[in-house]
C-alpha cells in the first residue's frame, strides 16, 4: 500500500453532509489565505473559521499542507475543465477571437481573488510530484494544442506540444506578473497578453493592428489579414 503523503487528505467524503464539511474547510482556508495571509492559515484558525472542532478537521485532513494541496488540485482541475469547455464552445471562430476568449477567462480567474491566486501559485511550487496536478496540467496543455492544431495553416510556428506550452506560460507569466505588480484592471491586461501570443505565433490580427495604429495616430492600410501568418 502506498505511503500516505502529508499533502494527501485522510479520506474522500462520500455523503452529502461530509462533502459539505469538506468544502467548508477548503473555503475557510481560502478566506484566511486571501484576507490574512499564509502565516495565519493554521489548523486552529481554519477550524474556527469553518465552525467546526479541530478534531473534526483532522478527520478529513492530517494538517494544513493537505488542505492547501486540495485547494490547488481543485483550482487546477476547474481551470482544466473550463478551458476544455471554452475551446469546444469557440470552435469555428477565428484564432484571434479564440485566444481573446481564453485570455479573458484566465484574467478573470486570476483577478477574481488575486491574493489567493498568488498564494496558491506559490504553494503549488513547493509541492512534490502530484498525479492530480500533473493530469490537470496535461489537460490544459492538450486543450491549447488542440486549439492551435485547428488553425495550423494560419500559424508561422508548428502547433506542437512545445508551442502549446509556450503559449500557456507566456499567458500565465504576463497575467501573474500583472497581478503581482498590483494592476487592478484586468481588461487593460488582456490585449497585451493577446498581442504577445499572436506575436509569438506569427499571426496578425486586425483588431490589434488597428488599435496600435490608432494609438500612434496612423490609419492602417490594406485589406484584412486576420488569421494570416506574419510575413518577414
Amino acid at each position: 500500500m502506498p505511503r500516505r503523503r502529508a499533502s494527501d487528505p485522510r479520506k474522500t467524503p462520500l455523503q452529502a453532509r461530509s462533502r459539505d464539511t469538506y468544502d467548508t474547510i477548503l473555503e475557510a482556508t481560502a478566506r484566511i489565505l486571501e484576507t490574512k495571509g499564509l502565516e495565519a492559515a493554521n489548523t486552529n484558525a481554519i477550524a474556527e473559521r469553518a465552525g467546526i472542532s479541530v478534531g473534526s478537521l483532522y478527520q478529513y485532513f492530517p494538517g494544513k499542507t493537505a488542505i492547501f494541496a486540495e485547494l490547488i488540485r481543485r483550482n487546477d482541475a476547474a481551470t482544466a475543465e473550463g478551458l476544455a469547455e471554452l475551446v469546444a464552445a469557440t470552435a469555428g471562430q477565428d484564432l484571434a477571437a479564440r485566444l481573446r476568449a481564453l485570455v479573458h477567462a484566465a484574467v478573470a480567474q486570476q483577478f477574481a481573488r488575486p491574493r489567493l491566486a498568488r498564494i496558491l501559485d506559490y504553494l503549488e511550487a513547493t509541492l512534490g510530484a502530484d498525479e492530480a496536478l500533473a493530469a490537470a496540467d496535461e489537460r490544459i496543455a492538450g486543450s491549447i494544442e488542440a486549439l492551435l492544431r485547428a488553425h495550423a495553416d494560419e500559424l508561422a510556428r508548428p502547433p506542437t506540444a512545445v508551442v502549446a506550452r509556450d503559449v500557456l506560460w507566456i499567458a500565465k507569466g504576463m497575467i501573474d506578473g500583472a497581478s503581482l505588480a498590483g494592476e487592478g484592471d484586468g481588461a487593460a491586461v488582456e490585449p497585451r497578453v493577446v498581442r504577445a501570443l499572436l506575436g509569438y505565433l506569427g499571426v496578425e490580427d486586425d483588431a490589434v493592428r488597428e488599435g496600435e495604429a490608432s494609438r500612434a495616430g496612423i490609419r492602417p492600410e490594406g485589406g484584412s489579414r486576420r488569421g494570416r501568418p506574419r510575413r518577414a
